[in-house]
């Protein structure tokens, strides 16, 4: 895994939107969204009314480090996926590279039929988010000046 921030163009992110909408329809689930290891909202679709997400992404990239934690304990190296079942509402995630697909879903489907649209879902996803990486990559060789600014320096600029 590499630590280059991403950039990300508009037609990416118009794919990824298309395939996290497509997973939302095909797996019947209630939102469907992506967000970073850290915890940050990439893109969502879905009915997000009454929901915070933003808290929701929080908790989901704590989820998948503490359970990180207990994969290290037992000798694995993670586990790429986590499901959370409740009585009327249920949470999977799927780890793909930096980011979380997080699937939230209630009784209009089954947590196999969200796996098996997740697995199909994670290898669209990860071929984009390769593609970006790539490019991300190339663009901090190009402009080596634009690669050694981070957020802090950017946070400093418009501070007072």
């Amino acid at each position: 895994m590499t630590d280059t921030p991403i950039i990300m163009r508009e037609q990416q992110y118009g794919r990824i939107i298309a395939v996290l909408s497509k997973l939302r329809l095909d797996s019947f689930a209630r939102v469907v969204f992506l967000v970073d290891k850290n915890g940050q909202e990439i893109a969502v679709q879905g009915e997000v009314g009454g929901l915070d997400t933003t808290s929701l992404a929080s908790l989901a990239a704590g989820n998948v480090a503490a359970t990180g934690g207990m994969a290290k304990l037992i000798g694995e190296k993670e586990f790429p996926t986590l499901s959370h079942e409740g009585e009327r509402e249920s949470i999977h995630i799927c780890i793909i590279g930096r980011t979380l697909l997080v699937v939230v879903f209630d009784d209009r489907s089954s947590l196999g039929l969200v796996k098996l649209r997740v697995k199909q879902a994670s290898r669209e996803l990860a071929t984009i988010f390769e593609e970006i990486t790539r490019e991300s990559e190339q663009t901090a060789q190009d402009n080596p000046l634009l690669a050694g600014i981070t957020d802090d320096d950017i946070d400093s600029l418009f501070s007072s």
